[in-house]
């Protein structure tokens, strides 16, 4: 059996996501530890995964039908709004779009709905046959791509709503000499997923661990204001921001 929580985990409120999945895991009835590598997505390929959280990009591609949906957190942050979220656009300077043509982005993986769909969602509608960047860079994540663009590396990034609230309270220096340029359409956020759980026992579970008020100290450091349950369907919203590019005629990154 294996666990993990790897989308948000920052060394900053990492005492936190222990807590909180400690506090899931005596609701859950499992006191495994939770797992941490390099490779967040290798867990999400095991048949005894008990639970997980998932970029939404992933969920509906990749790991369609091989993840098991149980619920989508909230968390209390500018960009969020309930079960959906937004990606903030930044750059170094306040410009409009269209000044960015011919620039670098940087992206943190190919297959991120937060920072390469969303990125898209912002500049297909100005490119031409699926150019607008001169180039794209791959960073390996969020933080990696705020420092591309602020070191110059980069002039563009697009960060998940999530990430830029726990930047504001625990690294304001990740977020200087940036500006806000853009914000993506809205999308279901990182869903919780489960591949050997029971599904109604988790969610019970999870119900139970968000009125705890003995947790109420973690989820405010990781920002986390509740859960819902989305109908079936809610996560097509990404396949149909993907359509939405393509008919815009596409936007090469990477």
């Amino acid at each position: 059996m294996i666990a993990s929580l790897p989308m948000y985990d920052w060394p900053e409120v990492r005492v936190a996501t222990d807590t909180w999945w400690r506090g899931l895991g005596r609701r859950f009835g499992v006191s495994i530890e939770l797992h941490r590598s390099a490779n967040h997505v290798a867990p999400w390929r095991r048949s005894d995964l008990y639970f997980s959280q998932v970029c939404g990009y992933p969920f509906t591609h990749e790991f369609k039908g091989l993840v098991n949906y149980v619920g989508t957190p909230h968390y209390a942050v500018e960009g969020c709004e309930g079960a959906r979220y937004r990606s903030v656009v930044f750059a170094r300077e306040s410009l409009p779009l269209e000044a960015f043509r011919g620039t670098t982005a940087a992206v943190n993986a190919p297959d991120s709905m937060s920072g390469m769909l969303a990125l898209k969602l912002v500049f297909a509608p100005m490119a031409i046959d699926g150019v607008f960047f001169s180039r794209a860079i791959q960073t390996g994540g969020h933080i990696n791509s705020l420092a591309a663009v602020r070191g110059g590396l980069a002039d563009v990034c697009a960060i998940d709503a999530v990430c830029v609230g726990l930047a504001r309270l625990y690294r304001p220096d990740y977020l200087e000499g940036l500006v806000e340029i853009a914000r993506s359409p809205q999308a279901p956020g990182l869903p919780y997923v489960t591949c050997s759980g029971n599904i109604d026992a988790i969610r019970a579970a999870l119900a139970a661990a968000f009125a705890d008020p003995e947790l109420q100290g973690a989820r405010d450091q990781l920002c986390l204001s509740g859960y819902s349950v989305l109908e079936p369907r809610s996560y097509d919203r990404i396949n149909d921001l993907e359509l939405e590019v393509q008919k815009a005629g596409g936007l090469n990154l990477l």
